[in-house]
Parts: structure tokens; C-alpha cells; sequence
């Protein structure tokens, strides 16, 4: 019985090795055969045991034969485990969400990364833009030594210090025959000596007459300005030749040299017969101080002028297409400002910048193909009484007065000080500003 039983069942490792369904045939056959003769004992009847024995042997071996495998065992991959199967399901979604995990944190430090890029480059292009204003600057003063000019002394007195922040520079455009103007812009909206001073530290607001030499340099007009400037000590003079029709010069030169100057964040230009409110002029450009390329003033577009009888004859008219044609939208001359990367662009770039008759469209030609952003602003433009008034009245406190029809205060000489009586801002506006 206990040689039945081995010679009919398979060994498990048998079973396991043989798999296919032809495997199991031939095991059955074997078995079947052995136990039939087994169970007859042999005789003439039944079959010998020990053919019954080689016909087990020889049936095994041919079962091997046919499913062509040997003794060997499964590979493990090859035996089914249902619970080994839950668990990698189960990993393999844990695994999709760690990867959505994984996907998500590297999109988030994606993006900072690319933040930190922008940050990056946008410190880069500040920098080079600050290098570029030191270059201009020593240019500048380079410049002043070869043609004999005296070094200003806030140059030397910046070099000495080294070079602060400034709110704004406000460049007042002036004449040698100017004189009494200078003066009653002194004693209305200019303050004078200490208090000037006192501006310049606490609020970072520079404030100069700005004028050149005349043809023949060191001559009496010359030296008339430098007495001048001696007992109030508010002027900047210029490497340039003074002459109405060389304003667009004067212009480009006075950009220049106060950047080389002064670092501050807007370079104002502002003619000698306009009233101006600082503290409203402050806080209108402080609004516009994260913007790196601004140009601010009154826009307007003008007609081209062909007829040489007229005030503002345009002598390249024909630069402007046909007759009749309007310029480019401009900011009005009387007063304006630009960002400190425009005043170092025009520093870089003052020998090759071309000059046209009027200087309001000289410094618009200038920044048309730059990428600057125009700011209308008609504070800066305000009428004289009864218009500024009203407006002073309403809160609404203009930032510069002028009468268009003469492209200045008319008379401004007298009547400055209407002007500055009722259309100023409160005394105390300037010394409690927060810019």
C-alpha cells in the first residue's frame, strides 16, 4: 500500500515543476498503470511488477521528455500570491499619489525657482544700470577737466562723502539776463540758505538755477554769476554755451551732469518763470518711484511749424511727414521729469542724441523708442489765477502755474507773487511730507 501510494501520487516538487496539463495526463497514466498492476501481483494474467516498475519509469521520462522542462523550481514571479498582489495594487496607488506629491512640490519649486531667476536678472539690470550712471558721471567730470570748466563743489563734496539718495533734483532753467526772476523765485516758492539746506538732508530735494557760460568763458556775465552764486550758493553751471536756440544742448548737458552729480530717482526740468509747489510736486512723483522708466509731465502733440515767420518754426519739418502733420505725443517744456535710468540714458548716449530746434521735442524724440512709460499729469500744468485757485480751494493743489499764452507766468517778474499768494500750499506741506 505504502509503494501504491508513492508510486501513485506526485511529489510536490514534481507537481510543481510540471504545470502544464500535459504534465498532469502523464502522471495520471503512471499512476493508474502502476496501481492496476501492483493490485494484480503479476502472473500470466496481469503484468510483471517489474515491467509495471520500468513502464512508471519510462512513462516519468517520457513526460519529461515532452514538456521539456527538468527538476526545477518556479521562479518566484511565476507563483501566484493574491494577498502579495492586494499589497502591490495598493502600493502602486500609494505610489500615484507620491508621485502627484512629488509632481506638485517640483511645480511649486519651479515656479520659485524662476521667481528667484526674475529677482536675479532685475538686480543685474539695476546694477548695471547704477555702473552705467558712475560711468557717465566720471565721463562727465573727465569731460569738465579737458575743457577747462571748474569741478562743482557738490561733486567734490559727494566724492568725499560718498553718493546718497536723493528724492529728486529740480533743474531751473535760467538766462544771464534772468537775474530778477532768480530773485523772486527766491522769495516766493524756493526756499533760501539753511532752510534749503535743511531740504536737501531731511527730504532729499536738490534745487538749482542751472545755467552755462557765456561764448567768450570768463567774461563779465561769467563772472556776474559766480558773484551771484557766492552769496546764495543755488546754482549749476554747465559745459555748455548759452544761446535760445541751444536749449535742446542745454537740456542733454543739465540731464548729464546732474546724474553725474546727484542719485536721485527723478531729474526735473523747470523754466524761471513758472510757480511750483515742491511738496505737491514731491508726492505726485514719490507715486511713480518703483517704476523704473517714467516720463512725466503735461503731454500734448503740437503742429509741425514750416513757416520760418513764426515762434516755433520747426527747421526739419519735412522729418515729420507732410505739411499740417503733428509731432509725437511730448510732455510741455515749462516743467517736466524722468526717471533716473532715462538721465543715464541720455549721459550714455549725449553725443549721438540729435537735437531739434525745441527741447520739449528734442527730450520726446529722445525716449519715443524706448520702452518709458508716458504719465499725463495735468497738475503740472495748471493756469494762473483764477484757475490754480479754484483748484487750491477744491484740495486739488496744482504743482506748477504758468500762463500758455506765454509759455510762462506772464510778467513773471511781478506777478510770481500773485501767483504765490493764492495758489500755494500750506507752509507747513513741505516740512511734514513723507515721500
Amino acid at each position: 500500500m505504502a509503494s501504491s501510494l508513492l508510486l501513485g501520487r506526485p511529489c510536490p516538487a514534481a507537481a510543481a515543476a510540471a504545470g502544464p496539463e500535459r504534465r498532469r495526463r502523464w502522471w495520471w497514466l503512471a499512476a493508474a498503470a502502476a496501481d492496476m498492476g501492483w493490485r494484480r501481483g503479476g502472473g500470466a494474467d496481469g503484468v510483471p511488477r517489474r515491467w509495471v516498475l520500468l513502464l512508471c519509469v519510462g512513462s516519468f521520462c517520457l513526460g519529461l521528455l515532452f514538456t521539456d522542462r527538468m527538476w526545477t523550481l518556479p521562479e518566484a514571479d511565476e507563483v501566484e500570491v493574491p494577498n502579495l498582489r492586494r499589497g502591490e495594487e495598493a502600493e502602486r496607488k500609494t505610489g500615484d499619489c507620491n508621485v502627484r506629491k512629488v509632481q506638485g512640490n517640483q511645480d511649486y519649486n519651479d515656479m520659485l525657482r524662476i521667481s528667484d531667476t526674475h529677482h536675479n536678472s532685475q538686480t543685474l539690470d539695476k546694477t548695471i544700470a547704477n555702473l552705467e550712471t558712475e560711468l557717465s558721471a566720471a565721463r562727465t567730470l573727465q569731460d569738465s577737466f579737458l575743457n577747462g570748466s571748474p569741478v562743482q563743489e557738490d561733486y567734490k563734496a559727494s566724492e568725499s562723502t560718498g553718493r546718497r539718495k536723493y528724492l529728486m533734483v529740480i533743474g531751473i532753467n535760467t538766462a544771464f539776463s534772468s537775474r530778477k526772476r532768480r530773485d523772486s523765485i527766491r522769495n516766493t516758492w524756493m526756499p533760501k540758505g539753511e532752510i534749503r539746506k535743511k531740504l536737501e538732508e531731511e527730504k532729499g530735494i536738490i534745487i538749482r538755477f542751472v545755467i552755462g557760460h557765456s561764448a567768450i568763458s570768463g567774461g563779465i556775465v561769467d563772472r556776474a554769476i559766480q558773484a551771484e552764486d557766492k552769496k546764495h550758493g543755488d546754482f549749476m553751471r554747465l559745459d555748455h554755451v548759452e544761446g535760445y536756440l541751444e536749449l535742446s544742448g542745454k537740456t542733454r548737458t543739465y540731464f548729464a551732469t546732474a546724474v553725474a552729480l546727484w542719485d536721485a530717482n527723478f531729474y526735473v526740468k523747470v523754466d524761471d518763470d513758472v510757480h511750483v509747489n515742491i511738496a505737491t510736486l514731491g508726492n505726485i512723483l514719490s507715486k511713480h518711484i518703483s517704476k523704473p522708466r517714467v516720463y512725466i509731465g503735461c503731454m500734448k502733440s503740437g503742429p509741425v511749424l514750416s513757416d520760418k515767420d513764426v515762434r516755433y518754426y520747426e527747421p526739419e519739418h519735412w522729418k515729420f511727414g507732410e505739411v499740417g502733420n503733428k509731432y509725437f505725443q511730448h510732455a510741455t517744456g515749462q516743467l517736466y521729469a524722468i526717471s533716473k535710468d532715462l538721465a543715464a540714458y541720455i549721459s550714455l548716449n549725449k553725443h549721438v542724441l540729435h537735437k531739434y530746434i525745441n527741447e520739449d521735442v528734442s527730450l520726446g524724440a529722445w525716449l519715443l523708442g524706448l520702452d518709458v512709460e508716458h504719465i499725463d499729469d495735468r497738475r503740472l500744468c495748471c493756469g494762473t489765477p483764477p484757475d490754480c485757485e479754484w483748484k487750491a480751494q477744491a484740495g486739488n493743489t496744482c504743482a506748477a502755474s504758468f500762463d500758455w499764452k506765454c509759455s510762462g507766468i506772464c510778467n513773471s517778474v511781478q506777478n510770481i507773487w500773485v501767483v504765490h499768494k493764492k495758489c500755494s500750499e500750506d507752509e507747513k506741506a513741505l516740512l511734514t511730507a513723507s515721500f
